[in-house]
């Protein structure tokens, strides 16, 4: 498959637009958090896929390669297009683990738009992805402590969030 897209084989191309655009929109809507933006997103992405496909080394997924290629051009869409602001936290504390939440009725999707973009990006860039803060630090030209705050704030957000939703789930089924 991969020499046929180093070919520029059209229906090569089509193949593979067709195997993973559905996982990758999903890839891409987590970071934009709008559908529309995710569209767009994916379709630079996969035009980049293919205008360089040859320096796909088949080391590790072609699916990796591609979701790579996905997440970087959100990373590129969203520092364009928003405007957001990562504070440096001095008083940073890890917060402890809760008990595994009944999540039942929760979309995941939801709970991630619901957040801050940059609490988003980086809970997505280190739970999703499994980079490093260190890793993360680098790709959004950030502090270390600063992508571990975000974490822990955007960790602590989406606890109140699925307590808010409980709530309201509770409540209307009384």
């Amino acid at each position: 498959m991969v020499r046929l897209l180093i070919k520029g084989d059209r229906l090569a191309q089509k193949e593979v637009f067709e195997r993973y655009s559905p996982k990758m929109l999903s890839v891409c809507r987590t970071y934009t958090g709008d559908l529309h933006n995710a569209e767009d997103c994916m379709i630079r992405a996969f035009v980049k896929v293919f205008k360089s496909i040859s320096s796909y080394s088949s080391i590790g997924s072609l699916e990796g390669w591609i979701r790579r290629i996905m997440v970087n051009e959100c990373l590129d869409f969203l520092r364009a297009n928003k405007n957001f602001v990562f504070l440096d936290e001095i008083d940073f504390v890890e917060e402890p683990e809760d008990e595994q939440q009944d999540l039942s009725g929760i979309d995941a999707g939801e709970l991630l738009d619901s957040l801050p973009e940059n609490y988003r990006m980086v809970f997505n860039l280190f739970v999703l992805e499994d980079y490093s803060h260190k890793e993360i630090s680098k790709i959004l030209n950030i502090d270390e402590m600063t992508s571990r705050t975000q974490l822990s704030r955007a960790k602590k957000r989406l606890r109140e969030i699925i307590v808010e939703r409980k709530q309201i789930r509770d409540e209307n089924r009384a």
